[in-house]
C-alpha cells in the first residue's frame, strides 16, 4: 500500500511536508511571467488527480529523464494556488522495480466488476429480439472485447473517469432505460437497452489505460462514435440475416447519442429510442460529475453546505449539494 495518497494531500496544510509515489499524468515546461522555466506536471493515484510545480529545474534533485506514464518518488510540500491544492515538488526521481504497485496509481471503480458484468449479461438475456440479442452476445462473447469493457474508463477526465467507469456507466443506464421504457409505451425497450450497451462500445479502442487515461491515436483521428459503429457493423455484417432495418435502428442509435451535431453526434436523435438515450446518458455523466466534485470540494476542505469551487466540465458553474443544505 501506498505511503500517502492524493486524496489524503488535498487535506493538507499549506507548507505541510509529502514524500510518496505518484504516476506521471502530463508533463509540460512552462514559463512565469519573469520567464523563468519551471515544470507544470499532473501527478495521480488510484484517488484522483493533483498539478504539481518543479521551479528550480537544475537542481541535481530533479531527475531529467522521465515522462507521463512513469512512476515517479516526490518529495516536497503543499501549497495553495486561487483556491485550489497544488504540490511545490523538491525532490523527484523515478521508481525503482517493485517500489511501487501500479494498482495503487490508476483510479477505479469502487464496485464489484464481476457484479456489474452479471447485471450486464442479465440485460442481454432478459431481450426478446432474438437478433438484438444474437447481435449483443456476438460482441460480449469476444474474450478480448469483454476484457476491455470491463476495463476502460468511459472519459479521459469529465464522468466516470476510472477503470471499470464504462461498465459502471452502462450499468447506471440500464437501470434509468428499465424505469423509462416502463413508462413510455411508445418505446422499443430491447432497442433501448441494445442502444445503451453499445453507444460507448467504441472506447474501449478510442482510449488507452496502461498509462493513465488518453487518447489512442485511432481515438483522435477518429472517435469513438466512429470506431462504435465500424465495430457493430462489422459484427452485424457476420451474423446471418440479420434485418436491414433493425441494423440501420441499432446504427442511429451509436451515431445519434450526443444529441446535437456540434456534441459530435453525426446525426440528431430521429427516433424515441435514440431521444431518450441521448438524455438518460447526459443525466448520468452530469449526476456521477456533481458526485465527483462534491467529494472533491469535501477534499479540499471546504463544508458539505457550501458552494464547490467552479466546475469546468458542467460550463464553470459552481455546485450546491441540496441534502447537506437543507439539513
Amino acid at each position: 500500500m501506498k505511503d500517502i495518497y492524493i486524496s489524503e494531500l488535498m487535506g493538507f496544510d499549506e507548507g505541510k511536508l509529502f514524500d510518496g509515489f505518484f504516476l506521471v499524468l502530463a508533463k509540460q515546461q512552462r514559463t512565469t511571467k519573469q520567464s523563468k522555466a519551471y515544470l507544470n506536471l499532473t501527478l495521480g493515484d488510484k484517488t484522483g488527480q493533483i498539478e504539481a510545480r518543479v521551479w528550480e529545474l537544475n537542481d541535481p534533485r530533479i531527475a531529467k529523464e522521465f515522462d507521463r506514464g512513469d512512476i515517479v518518488k516526490v518529495r516536497g510540500s503543499v501549497s495553495r494556488y486561487e483556491e485550489r491544492t497544488q504540490l511545490k515538488v523538491d525532490q523527484l526521481r523515478k521508481a525503482q522495480a517493485g517500489e511501487a504497485d501500479k494498482l495503487d496509481m490508476l483510479p477505479a471503480t469502487t464496485r464489484d466488476v464481476g457484479e456489474l458484468w452479471a447485471q450486464l449479461e442479465s440485460a442481454v438475456k432478459s431481450l426478446a429480439n432474438p437478433d438484438l440479442k444474437r447481435l449483443l452476445e456476438a460482441l460480449l462473447g469476444d474474450a478480448a472485447l469483454a476484457q476491455a469493457y470491463r476495463e476502460a474508463p468511459a472519459a479521459r477526465q469529465l464522468h466516470h473517469a476510472w477503470l471499470g467507469g464504462l461498465l459502471e456507466h452502462v450499468v447506471s443506464l440500464l437501470g434509468l432505460a428499465d424505469r423509462v421504457a416502463a413508462h413510455y409505451p411508445l418505446l422499443d425497450r430491447d432497442l433501448l437497452v441494445t442502444g445503451v450497451i453499445l453507444h460507448d462500445i467504441g472506447k474501449i479502442r478510442e482510449l488507452e489505460w496502461e498509462t493513465g487515461f488518453d487518447y489512442t491515436v485511432e481515438g483522435v483521428l477518429l472517435g469513438h462514435i466512429q470506431i462504435g459503429v465500424d465495430l457493430v457493423e462489422k459484427t452485424i455484417a457476420a451474423l446471418p440475416d440479420f434485418p436491414p432495418r433493425l441494423r440501420t435502428l441499432v446504427l442511429h442509435m451509436i451515431l445519434s447519442h450526443h444529441g446535437k451535431l456540434e456534441f459530435g453526434s453525426p446525426k440528431l436523435p430521429m427516433i424515441p429510442e435514440a431521444v431518450v438515450l441521448n438524455f438518460i446518458d447526459d443525466l448520468d455523466a452530469k449526476m456521477q460529475a456533481m458526485a465527483s466534485e462534491y467529494e472533491k470540494s469535501a477534499r479540499e476542505g471546504r463544508a458539505p453546505d457550501e458552494l464547490t469551487g467552479k466546475v469546468w466540465s458542467l460550463d464553470q458553474r459552481q455546485l450546491l449539494n441540496t441534502k447537506a443544505w437543507l439539513k
